[in-house]
């Protein structure tokens, strides 16, 4: 069994379930008592949220690289960064270690095409959404990437940050994001990404309509798939 490398703490909230989702799937996979071995790094969102919003994602990629430098160090294998938005600065952090980053999008591409779907609504941070960074990995693979509408990447972005990265879950919001889930499908979408590790947190398969991707889940299944691959 390889070991896993992992950079939480953004929020510390999704990455709980990061550690719950791999140990669980190692121990249906392999049963008994076998449990997954992780080396997690956790940061000080804090620090991390200031350089999002400052724009300051050098300094980012700074802080992240150090954890990531330390994983490998430690004996991890390979590494998942538990958040999609700090994917922005992978390249950064992959040129900083010698051993691979498992990109959240690329994970989330492959079980898109698994499910032979083409036209995706996105939902994440506004960083996400809006900069090219992680749709266009997406795009790449031949997806037709949907967004919402600027009013609605604001609310969304403000119920990540100020609810669900501080462990609030309330149906008023849960039902706002169905409504940007609806809208989406009426303009096309065949599915809708959680495309952030948050938004799992708040939204299930069972409240829409749509097939829902969830890339904490994905992400996370994805590190034991590699894991216990010889």
């Amino acid at each position: 069994m390889k070991t896993i490398g992992l950079i939480g703490g953004m929020s510390w909230e999704s990455t709980v379930p990061y550690y719950q989702i791999i140990n669980e799937e190692v121990k249906n996979r392999l049963g008994g008592l076998h449990s997954a071995k992780i080396i997690l790094y956790s940061v000080e969102f804090d620090e991390i949220e200031k350089c999002q919003s400052s724009g300051n994602w050098d300094k980012s990629a700074e802080i992240l690289g150090s954890a990531a430098k330390g994983l490998e160090a430690a004996g991890a294998d390979f590494v998942l960064i538990c958040t999609n938005t700090m994917h922005k600065v992978a390249p950064q952090i992959a040129s900083m270690i010698h051993i691979p980053i498992i990109h959240i999008a690329d994970a989330t591409a492959d079980e898109l095409e698994k499910c032979h779907i083409r036209k995706i609504a996105l939902l994440g941070t506004k960083y996400t959404m809006t900069q090219d960074f992680y749709k266009q990995k997406l795009i790449d693979r031949g997806f037709d990437v949907m967004i919402p509408e600027d009013e609605d990447i604001e609310m969304i972005n403000r119920i990540i940050f100020h609810e669900l990265c501080v462990g609030e879950i309330k149906d008023y919001s849960r039902k706002e994001f169905l409504r940007v889930i609806d809208k989406l499908s009426e303009k096309g979408a065949e599915g809708v990404i959680l495309g952030c590790t948050e938004i799992g947190l708040l939204i299930h398969q069972v409240d829409s309509s749509l097939p829902i991707f969830d890339t904490t889940q994905i992400h996370a299944k994805s590190a034991v798939e590699i894991a216990l691959t010889e």
